[in-house]
């Protein structure tokens, strides 16, 4: 009796156990349905990127003749779509690629892009056009073709990529419905005084003092000089794994870097910008208060960046907000990656 009465108990309770997981997987579909068709995320009538997999090579025209810009869209949202721009300069779309676990489930239409030079992009191999001013009339062409405007265009940028998307609001504000500022000051002279003044001094004095010896001799490419920094401050400062640990987009990126590009620009290492990198002397804080399109400023405890000042610029634009990310370098979007996309989220969704 006691057996058969164990039996049934096993039963009943495979049972429920059976209930509960066809009503869990019935849930999960009707969602994910109910999703579909509210906004029609998947669907692609119209489109003509659908046998590339969203694929679409833009001509970009400058002087030097046209060159083509490749960017891959994913998802469907006529109010929402949000144009990923890389950071470097010179890096990829790639380390972006973390989107994909967070965006479409939030029906939010999102698009990869590797600027002029990065990447799957032509590389013209033209110094004139590794600027500020071709940065943003690419961009701007970018927009035109995708069809994006002020009804439904946001424009996230992260580093290298904050500086673009700031200076393109500051020319054509008009066409955005919201702008993201990620992990970047509105300043390179002050992002270099807090790399000298406060995150070297972190570091282990005997490592800061060899760093500092190839810096005065100016041999700022130097494979040991690199080293050092790659070892002793990515890791703390960029994206805070060991350095073996970093996430494979991450690692496809930067081995793809155009470090010419990168060199040009920003200098060899994200230790501040140095010798006569190109945007050593850019600061728009005295502009901030000129972009009235609703920004989100985000800023992360480790990064190479002061958090204090990410929260300033919030501040100081006229519908700015900030987003916080503790325990994570400048890479936050994988550091803190469930607080950065759902804030990014909900931004969004709340223009």
């Amino acid at each position: 009796m006691a057996k058969i009465n164990i039996m049934k108990q096993l039963g009943i309770v495979t049972a429920i156990l059976a209930l509960g997981l066809a009503c869990n997987q019935i849930s999960r579909s009707e969602a994910s349905e109910e999703i579909a068709s509210e906004s029609g995320y998947y669907d692609h009538l119209g489109r003509t990127d659908v046998w590339t997999g969203g694929v679409r090579l833009i001509p970009i025209e400058t002087e030097f003749g046209t060159f083509q810009v490749w960017t891959k869209r994913t998802g469907n949202n006529p109010t929402k779509k949000l144009l990923l721009l890389h950071g470097g300069p010179g890096a990829t779309h790639e380390y972006f690629e973390v989107a994909d676990s967070y965006y479409p489930g939030e029906n939010i239409e999102y698009y990869y892009y590797d600027q002029l030079g990065s990447g799957n992009s032509d590389n013209p191999q033209q110094k004139e056009l590794w600027s500020i001013e071709h940065y943003v009339e690419e961009v701007e062409q970018v927009r035109k073709a995708l069809g994006m405007d002020s009804s439904n265009f946001i424009l996230l940028g992260h580093s290298w990529g904050g500086i673009l998307a700031t200076e393109y609001a500051l020319k054509y504000q008009e066409n955005l419905k919201g702008l993201i500022i990620s992990n970047m000051v509105p300043s390179i002279p002050d992002y270099v005084a807090y790399a000298n003044d406060v995150l070297a001094l972190q570091m282990d004095p005997q490592v800061l003092a060899e760093i500092r010896r190839y810096e005065e001799a100016g041999d700022y490419t130097n494979q040991a000089y690199l080293n050092l920094v790659t070892e002793n401050y990515y890791p703390e400062h960029i994206l805070r794994q060991p350095l073996d640990a970093w996430p494979e987009p991450v690692n496809r990126s930067f081995a793809r870097m155009n470090y010419p590009i990168y060199l040009h620009m920003q200098g060899p290492s994200e230790f501040g910008v140095v010798g006569d990198a190109t945007l050593k002397y850019w600061d728009r804080k005295a502009d901030l208060k000129s972009i009235m399109v609703a920004t989100l400023s985000i800023g992360a405890e480790f990064d190479t960046m002061d958090p204090a000042q990410m929260e300033w610029m919030a501040k100081e634009l006229p519908n700015g907000q900030y987003l916080f990310c503790p325990n994570a370098g400048h890479m936050a979007m994988y550091d803190d990656h469930e607080n950065y996309h759902r804030g990014v989220a909900a931004f969004i969704h709340g223009l």
